[in-house]
């Protein structure tokens, strides 16, 4: 699998020394111990080992080279291909795994099969394996089947807080104008400032109506959004706040989903860039690259340790990773910027 926990291998070693311990019982059995040994007479270490244990071992490696080769190596493949080759794998490696195991055997004048009765040497483990990697390739897809389900659940709820959002957006949105338009009338004529201040926030608010009723914008339009946004604040931090933005020309008028980037730049400047006294510097840098968007929202604020925790300090952030994953099976990287800060990335 492509993430191996401790537990999961912990398992794997439980699960051979099991059937190990199966197989030296029903050899014992079938070969009459119980009357010559007693009730407890399987249980003898050296007959355990020389009848079950060392072959099971060598097994066990055996099944390590063929998800190595098969499921380790072609990771990002298609699962298809992943059991095709494990089942074009298992009886090849079975078979020169059980070669060597006997050549060890014969070495130290151990009993084994021979004649047609190798047969069984080839046979039962291939059977086994097969058994064991069909276990594992079932436990994968349910693990990834939890996770798409819980993926779909958290979506559900995002979308249904979003579009409660937007109906309480859309209950009286020419109120808010009106409202905006009031205020701005009100404000002294000396305080030209002010009124341009509150001019930008009704567009703001007017943008998020529109983010509510459409799936995709002009690139340009959410990084007009954007900078509104950041000259809002700007009027707060004043010199403490630079912001740097790099976008290719070329690309304006791609479409991209709005109030994509407003909540990570809200982020860098809540949680990296407010508590220092000499403020930051926010960058957006986005690209093209193979028919992809490359999109890049960094600050030089405190930055953050443990990254998943970001996700928790509110619905945003975590709201923006599950409509990247949705939408464009694409998540977002949180890693440290240089010299210090938080750098947040992502393609569509």
């Amino acid at each position: 699998m492509k993430n191996v926990t401790k537990k999961e291998i912990l398992i794997g070693v439980l699960f051979y020394v099991f059937f190990s311990l199966l197989y030296r019982l029903v050899l014992w059995a079938y070969g009459g111990g119980y009357e010559r040994d007693g009730i407890f007479g399987w249980a003898d270490l050296k007959g355990y080992w020389l009848d079950s244990g060392m072959q099971y071992l060598f097994y066990f490696f055996a099944s390590l080279l063929i998800w190595f080769l098969a499921i380790y190596t072609l990771k990002n493949k298609k699962t298809i291909l992943q059991i095709a080759v494990v089942v074009v794998l298992i009886p090849i490696v079975v078979y020169f795994i059980r070669e060597g195991r006997y050549a060890f055997m014969d070495s130290i004048g151990a009993d084994r099969f021979r004649g047609a009765g190798t047969i069984w040497d080839w046979y039962i483990p291939s059977l086994f394996m097969m058994i064991q990697f069909g276990c594992l390739f079932a436990y994968r897809y349910f693990k990834e089947n939890q996770k798409k389900i819980k993926l779909e659940g958290e979506l559900r709820n995002a979308a249904l807080k979003s579009e409660l959002s937007a109906i309480k957006a859309q209950l009286n949105p020419h109120f808010l104008y009106n409202i905006f338009n009031t205020i701005s009338a009100s404000v002294p004529s000396e305080n030209e400032k002010t009124r341009h201040m509150i001019a930008e926030l009704s567009d703001l608010f007017r943008y998020q109506l529109k983010a509510s009723q459409t799936e995709l914008v002009p690139l340009k339009d959410e990084l007009d959004f954007v900078k509104k946004y950041l000259d809002l604040e700007k009027e707060r931090f004043e010199e403490r706040l630079e912001i740097e933005i790099t976008v290719d020309d070329s690309i304006l008028n791609d479409l991209v989903p709005p109030m994509l980037l407003q909540p990570l730049v809200e982020n860098s400047i809540k949680h990296g860039l407010s508590s220092l006294i000499d403020g930051g510097k926010i960058s957006i840098t986005i690209h093209k690259k193979d028919d992809k968007l490359m999109f890049e929202v960094s600050d030089s604020g405190v930055g953050i340790n443990d990254k998943s925790a970001i996700f928790d300090k509110g619905v945003g952030m975590n709201n923006t990773r599950l409509r990247l994953e949705k939408m464009y099976q694409s998540t977002l990287q949180l890693s440290d910027n240089k010299p210090q800060g938080l750098k947040v990335s992502f393609e569509l």
